[in-house]
């Protein structure tokens, strides 16, 4: 065998095991391409369980994920309460002005500022239900509740067509509807039960004004934009997008239903995250940023 022939042996086998030895490419990973790809995959790093109601109020256009299953619903029950509080205001039942003397026993610690009031302060019912929105304060939520009753409020959302949503207590026990012995299960959801839709369906009805009156309809829709925790579907929103929304807390739990104005549509949210591992009261919490991604996500994927 001649050398130039063992040469060009020796270049054949150098370039095959160089061939060999290079690394095969990895395939690319697509991104997620729909808005459910997207909310799956970010959902994936979550410790804890979701479930989603959102719709765009202008087009229609909407994304569920559990969306019919019961939730607690933590303080967001409390959108609940202030329709039938409107609703017996409408009726004659109640006034706005009628006199509520905050006694010692009937305060409430947790959320909001009533319980460090003085004992017999006195305030309005108007007073009273601005405070359970606006700061979610839960003795204006008690002393609201004994005006309106737990019962009532749930006869007025069963008339809305809210079959999943219930009040089922005061804060802290008392004021228990029949709905508690009725089912039940019940008793496992705390202040109240609700499901994505119906809290979805109940904001949309506000928007179109379609609870109790078109003027009240549009006052408690301007009760929740003044809603001060923000950390949720409304963290980081810039001054030009206005949002109308109540969120709700317990140690595992995170909620927000709301309302953001957005220049693509209206898009109405309901989100609950619970079961989470974590229990933190930060706006760090898992579940209040979880919350914030998901709705930016749901703003971009049902914006027109």
């Amino acid at each position: 065998m001649t050398k130039k022939i063992i040469s060009i042996l020796i270049l054949l086998c150098a370039a095959q095991l160089a061939a060999a030895q290079k690394p095969t490419p990895t395939p690319a990973v697509a991104p997620p391409a729909t808005l459910d790809e997207k909310i799956q995959s970010e959902l994936k790093s979550f410790s804890g369980r979701v479930w989603i109601y959102a719709k765009n109020l202008d087009t229609g256009k909407d994304y569920a994920l559990r969306a019919d299953e019961q939730v607690r619903t933590a303080s967001t029950i409390k959108l609940a309460i202030m329709t039938e509080t409107f609703h017996q205001v409408a009726e004659g039942k109640l006034k706005w002005t009628d006199e509520i003397v905050l006694t010692k026993e009937k305060k409430q610690g947790g959320s909001g500022i009533l319980f460090e009031f003085s004992d017999n302060t006195k305030i309005d019912l108007r007073t009273a239900v601005n405070l359970m929105i606006v700061v979610s304060d839960n003795t204006a939520t008690n002393l609201v509740i004994d005006r309106v009753g737990t019962d009532n409020v749930n006869a007025f959302v069963d008339s809305l067509g809210l079959h999943q949503t219930r009040s089922l207590r005061k804060i802290g026990g008392g004021g228990e509807a029949k709905a508690l012995t009725e089912i039940p299960l019940y008793k496992n959801f705390g202040l109240g039960v609700s499901s994505p839709r119906d809290m979805v369906r109940l904001l949309e009805m506000l928007e179109n004004g379609e609870v109790v009156s078109k003027e009240a309809s549009a006052e408690m829709l301007n009760i929740m934009k003044r809603q001060q925790f923000k950390d949720g579907i409304g963290r980081n929103l810039p001054d030009t997008i206005q949002s109308a929304s109540k969120s709700g807390a317990l140690d595992r739990l995170r909620s927000d239903v709301g309302i953001i104005y957005t220049r693509r549509g209206r898009i109405a949210i309901a989100i609950t995250t619970d079961d989470m591992m974590e229990v933190a009261y930060t706006e760090e919490n898992p579940g209040l940023k979880m919350l914030w991604r998901l709705s930016q996500l749901l703003q971009d994927g049902l914006g027109k």
